[in-house]
């Protein structure tokens, strides 16, 4: 457990809710390894993995964002600093479990790459997406490492060079979010989606994402035979039959 970071496993569903909302949920890099290692030891362990925020923000970002230290670091030493954050995205992209992450107010640089290299993004109308690094004289290729294969590259680099704020409809129409709904409803929304998942088969859920993820490193004569060997061997499975 980290200060900030609530872990909840229940049975096939682990919840991961950021928790220092005086702050905007902003996180520190030891609450980043933390967050990348909640993935890495507990993605092949259940069926969904659900993200979340208390209070008025999902996540402003890394907390000191556009703080420099006084000598500038070797290349080696930064990319030391950065892998902290590679390796967080890395996880979520690498869960067997889908992972769904429920954004309300602001999600800004790492929150708003969080928010978007999630499996399935719900977002209420209040939310609102940015990519601040260039008002902070930082490029930021991490944060558009996490969206190269979500949104449009066109909208990708005008999203960087402008620091432009988006609401939640707009980054739903780019292909950030999956769905809008009102403040009001975010979290019956989200859970009526957790409870559907976790009564469906367990193999289809899992497989689904293996299959989208797979697909899309792949030319389109493979991507179809991918599909025809795993519709197959899931459809096939007696644990098909079997209902939570």
């Amino acid at each position: 457990m980290a200060d900030g970071i609530i872990v909840k496993k229940s049975d096939d569903l682990l919840e991961i809710t950021l928790n220092n909302p005086e702050r905007g949920n902003g996180l520190s890099d030891e609450q980043i390894v933390f967050l990348g290692d909640t993935f890495i030891n507990e993605h092949d362990k259940v069926r969904l993995i659900v993200l979340r925020a208390n209070g008025d923000d999902f996540c402003i970002g890394r907390a000191g964002m556009g703080t420099r230290p006084q000598t500038r670091p070797e290349a080696l030493a930064l990319r030391k600093m950065s892998d902290i954050v590679f390796r967080c995205y890395g996880a979520v992209r690498a869960s067997k479990a889908p992972v769904l992450t429920v954004v309300q107010g602001r999600a800004l640089g790492f929150g708003c790459a969080l928010a978007c290299v999630s499996d399935m993004t719900i977002a209420a109308e209040n939310a609102s997406f940015a990519i601040p690094e260039f008002t902070h004289n930082i490029m930021p290729t991490m944060v558009m490492s996490s969206l190269v294969d979500r949104v449009p590259l066109k909208s990708l680099m005008y999203l960087v060079w402008t620091s432009k704020v988006i609401s939640a409809h707009e980054a739903q129409r780019i292909g950030a979010v999956s769905d809008v709904v009102a403040r009001a409803d975010l979290e019956n929304t989200a859970n009526a989606l957790v409870e559907r998942l976790m009564k469906a088969p367990r193999p289809a859920v899992l497989a689904v994402k293996e299959y989208a993820h797979g697909a899309m490193t792949i030319d389109t004569a493979k991507a179809v035979d991918f599909a025809r060997n795993i519709h197959s061997l899931i459809n096939s499975s007696s644990e098909m039959d079997v209902k939570k």
